[in-house]
This record gives structure tokens, sequence and C-alpha cells, in this order.
């Protein structure tokens, strides 16, 4: 068989009970099982000569030969086989991992795709449950993978690779590709260190801290955003990848889709005149591209977040305040002045404690929050225009 070569038309080296060794015209062999079924004649293809040897391809002709004893069609069975196959690895985890990434990509940064997700995944993921069914596995699968991390001491990065599985697991869910996420059940096995909140502001720290802004020599679309972040306070990640789809000028409204958003629900943010002027300045140096704040080396990509930890940075306030920070400043400042922290709350776009509060419509307290993102946006731009002094802001009873 070895020396078996091709001729002008195919033939068979026969071997036992209808295996044979098909030689091609071209002199490619393979081995092949004749058989009926059903009173049909049936060809099975067991695999290329050069894979398998002669004692393997007598061993899987004995299985076919079962297989027809039982009234099984071996060549059908084996398409069956291949197409079991084809299906679950479309649905392995890694494929539907891979799909995930892709549909929030062009809201992340590069950094977030090649640093976290995909380094993540490949490193510690993957080699568990990379090619299994994403509909077979449970939470003990997730939890093998945190103990990765937390055997390394790193149990913040163990919780936040739990995260952001859970959020691959509610992807497959979505599209139906798996039933539950079975991450969600995992949420408090690994004990994460007290967190260390953002440092931040105290009001009467605030003009020092524009003054110090206003001096900073970096690009326009820094400082813009900056403002941004202290007078909406939104998360700046949230802000760094806003598009103008999103600005209703008319409304005075900006509405964050709820992919964009930690809690995963829609957030709308009432613009103050403030904000509305910012973002027109904007609108003129985005050059008409989709993003608010596009990269300026790849327009389809957001400005990179870092760049306002860099202003913080080189104005000497790095452990002072932080882009979170003024978050913080001005949920203090109005629950100080009376603002209803429901309010507050609502427009900091919190979780809800409570499942039945979580139902209410997303629009809850708009105007209330109209009012208020008002107020607080008139106090920081009297500070920044008014020698730097502290004003009284517009407080909730008035």
């Amino acid at each position: 068989m070895k020396t078996a070569k091709g001729r002008p038309a195919a033939y068979p080296l026969a071997d036992q009970a209808g295996l044979h060794l098909y030689v091609s015209a071209s002199g490619a062999k393979s081995w092949r099982y004749d058989c009926r079924v059903a009173g049909r004649r049936h060809t099975l293809t067991i695999g290329q000569y050069l894979l398998i040897p002669l004692k393997e391809a007598r061993e899987l002709h004995t299985d076919a030969r079962r297989a027809v004893g039982k009234g099984v069609n071996p060549a059908v069975a084996k398409r069956h086989e291949k197409g079991a196959a084809k299906l679950a690895a479309a649905n392995s985890f890694r494929e539907i991992a891979e799909r995930w990434i892709e549909a929030h990509a062009a809201e992340r940064s590069a950094g977030w795709r090649t640093a976290l997700a995909e380094a993540w995944l490949e490193n510690d993921v993957y080699p568990l449950i990379g090619t299994r069914s994403i509909r077979d596995l449970k939470p003990a699968d997730v939890l093998d993978a945190m103990r990765r991390f937390e055997d390394r001491g790193a149990r913040t990065s163990a919780e936040r690779l739990r995260s952001m599985l859970s959020q691959i697991f509610r992807y497959a869910v979505r599209n139906l590709r798996a039933d539950s996420d079975p991450a969600h059940a995992v949420k408090a096995a690994v004990t994460v260190p007290d967190t260390k909140h953002h440092p931040t502001l105290k009001l009467k720290d605030l003009p020092a801290f524009l003054q110090k802004m206003e001096a900073y020599p970096g690009r326009i679309e820094t400082h813009l955003g900056m403002r941004l972040l202290l007078i909406t306070f939104v998360r700046k990640t949230e802000l760094a990848n806003a598009r103008w789809s999103e600005i209703d000028f008319e409304a005075a409204e900006w509405r964050i889709p709820a992919a964009r958003m930690k809690m995963g629900e829609e957030h709308i943010v009432p613009l103050s005149t403030q904000a509305l002027e910012i973002f027109e300045q904007l609108r003129g140096l985005s050059h008409g591209f989709e993003l608010v704040f596009p990269n300026r080396s790849d327009p389809r990509r957001a400005m990179a977040q870092s760049r306002f930890n860099d202003m913080i940075r080189a104005i000497g306030y790095t452990g002072i305040f932080s882009p979170h920070g003024a978050r913080a400043l001005a949920s203090t400042a109005l629950n100080e002045l009376g603002w209803r922290s429901d309010a507050i709350e609502r427009q900091l776009a919190h979780a809800e404690r409570s499942k039945v509060r979580a139902a209410y419509n997303r629009a809850e307290y708009l105007e209330e929050r109209r009012a208020m993102m008002q107020a607080w946006a008139d106090m920081v731009d009297g500070i920044a225009t008014d020698d730097n002094k502290v004003r009284p802001i517009k407080s909730a009873s008035a």
C-alpha cells in the first residue's frame, strides 16, 4: 500500500470486510469503507492514509461495522458529528467572548481591549474554558478562573474578571446562546480589599483648582471635557465615549445609552446652558466625526480617558482630586444645600437599592434634576468667572 501510485483512473486496494485504500488519479490515498444499510450501498471516508495508520484505520472500521450492524449509516453519523462539532465551536465561550469584545470595542479604549479584556481572557480564561460550550459552563468554572488571580494576590482583579465574565454571559443570554449567568452565583466568592475612594475636593478648595486648571497649557478638548465632568458629574468613560447622536440640543438633554452605562440602564443628563455652550464648542472641534471627543490619530476611536488624569497630574493635584472625584464633590455640596437625595442619586446613576424603585421610569425627578443641574453649573461657572470666589449656590428651597 505504501508503494501504491496514481493511475489514469482511481482504484481501490482491498484490506478486509469492505475496508480499502482508495488511490486517486493524483496518487492521494484515503481509507474508505463500503457498506450496505437498508439495502443501499454507502461509502464512509475514514481519513487520510498519511494521518491514519493501518491499525487505527482497522479500529475505526470495526466501530463503523458495529454501527452498520445496528442499522446506523456510519457516513450519516459522521456528518452529524461534524455538524455538532461545528455548532459547538460556534457556541464556544471563546467565540461568544470575541463577539462581545467586538460589540463593545467602539466605545472602549484600545488599552481596554488589549491590556484588559484580551490579555485576561487569553492568559487565564481561554486555557480553562475557551473551547467549551458557553451553555454548559457552571459557577465552578468561573471560580476556577478567579482563583488564578486570587492565588497571585490580585483579589480585586479576580472580582473585576468575574464582572467581565458576567457581562459576557449576559451578552450570550441576550443573544440566545446561553440560559443563565453563572458568574453571578460567585459574586462574593473572593474577598475584595476595601475600596480606596477617589480623592475629591471640598467646595472651598474648588476656586484654587479651577485657577490651576485654567492655566494648564493642554489641549482645549481636555479643558472643556474637565469642565463638563465638573458640571454634569458623569463618569469619565461615559464622557470620553460620548457621541453626537446622544446630544439633543433642542431638548437640552444628553441620553447615554444603556450599553455605555455602568448599571446597564439608559441615563438622562439634563444639560445646563453652560453645558450646552461647551458642547457647541466641541462640535466645532470634532470636525463632523461621530464622537464628541475623537482621537486625533484615529477619529474612529475616542480620546484617551487618561488625558484628564494627565491634566490633574500636571497641575499638581494627584492624590488630591480625580476626574471621578467631581461626582463626590457635587453630591456632597448638593446634599448639604438641601437638594433631595433621591434626585441626586438618580442623577449620579447609582444602583437602586430596591428592585421596586429600580423599575421606576429612568426619567424620575427629571424636572427637579434640571433645576439642580442648572444651579450647580451656575455656581461652578460663577467661581470660574468671578475672581475664583465661592458664591452661594441656589439651594433646593430657593
